[in-house]
């Protein structure tokens, strides 16, 4: 008896809303309007964030560019781009300076506005709206102002080997080198063997302590993705405050555990 009244229910609800569409929305609960109905109806969902895009703090702020450094902007050309399938323009970016010269590539949508007189570099995009475009103007700010940096002064890190035994020198090893005249750092950490990592190209390591590893270069990037490396084969210890610290890095010691 109630499945023969549900069809008829359901006929009556749509007689209705036919008749008068405005008693669906004050009257009938949400539960009873048909599927079909609430399906058509339009969507009055609210965005996730009401407020509005703002450019990017680094990115408008203008780059100052040190005497001795050229920088030389080329016009947009069509790369190959192993990411994704689509054909993107990107244009060439070389900063030179004393020390070497470095290339950036940006993308088209990045406008480059470089003041030769003022020795200033200022960078905006065309769509403020487009997420992708405020994220890659304060990226973009960022790398040249590391790159103009660096073949000016250039970038340093310094490595601090903490352990009993731990020693560092700097050697050359002539049946393993990947470039001519390369060095290797020759690593004591504890382990039956030497650990033998070579330099790479442009950046030049020295050893003022046995225990302390100087990197210099001019990109900032190769420096710490290869001190990274020589990281990697002591992590610094929490409970006994042995390995190998980058910089100023610093742990917080833990309790040795008590069964």
């Amino acid at each position: 008896m109630l499945a023969a009244a549900a069809p008829s229910r359901a006929r009556a609800l749509e007689r209705a809303m036919m008749a008068s569409p405005s008693l669906v929305t004050t009257t009938l609960p949400g539960f009873l309007v048909p599927a079909f109905q609430t399906a058509t109806a339009p969507s009055t969902a609210r965005s996730f964030s009401a407020s509005t895009a703002r450019p990017s703090k680094l990115g408008r702020t203008p780059i100052s560019i040190p005497p001795g450094v050229e920088i030389l902007i080329s016009e947009p050309k069509v790369k190959k781009d192993l990411t994704t399938y689509l054909k993107i323009a990107k244009r060439t970016v070389t900063v030179t300076g004393p020390l070497g010269t470095l290339d950036l590539q940006t993308p088209e949508y990045l406008n480059l506005d470089h003041d030769t007189a003022a020795r200033r570099l200022t960078l905006s995009v065309k769509d403020l709206s487009v997420k992708q475009q405020r994220e890659m103007w304060g990226t973009s700010w960022a790398y040249l102002n590391r790159y103009i940096m660096g073949v000016s002064e250039g970038h340093t890190a310094i490595l601090r080997l903490v352990g009993i035994g731990y020693r560092a020198t700097i050697d050359t090893r002539p049946l393993l080198e990947t470039y001519p005249g390369q060095p290797f750092v020759i690593l004591k950490l504890g382990f039956s063997h030497p650990v033998e990592m070579g330099v790479p190209e442009g950046v030049k390591a020295t050893t003022p302590q046995p225990t302390r590893i100087l990197l210099e270069g001019i990109n900032q990037e190769v420096i710490m993705s290869f001190a990274a490396k020589i990281r990697r084969w002591r992590v610094p210890d929490p409970y006994k405050g042995k390995g190998v610290f980058v910089n100023d890095e610093t742990i917080k010691l833990k309790q040795k555990k008590i069964k």
